[in-house]
C-alpha cells in the first residue's frame, strides 16, 4: 500500500501518528519528508514549462480541452 499525506507541520500531532500506525499496523514503513512547494517552484522556474502549466490551468478554469474517462477506459 502506498499513501501520500500533504499537511502543514503544525498539523503533525499524536492523532496523525496514531492514524499512520493503524493504517500500517505490524508493517515496516518508510517515511520520506519533502517540502511540497519544492516541485512547484522547480516546475515554474522553466519559462516554457511555466507557460504550458499556466495555459493548462487557464483552460481548465474555462472548461476547455477537458477529457473525461470512464473506469472502463483504464
Amino acid at each position: 500500500m502506498v499513501s501520500s499525506f500533504t499537511l502543514k507541520t503544525d498539523e503533525l500531532d499524536n492523532n496523525f501518528l496514531a492514524t499512520i500506525k493503524k493504517l500500517f499496523a505490524g508493517k515496516e514503513i518508510e517515511i520520506t519528508i519533502q517540502d511540497s512547494q519544492a516541485d512547484t517552484d522547480y516546475l515554474l522556474k522553466n519559462p516554457v514549462n511555466k507557460a504550458h502549466l499556466l495555459s493548462s490551468i487557464s483552460s481548465l478554469e474555462k472548461n476547455e480541452n477537458i477529457k473525461v474517462f470512464s473506469g472502463d477506459d483504464f
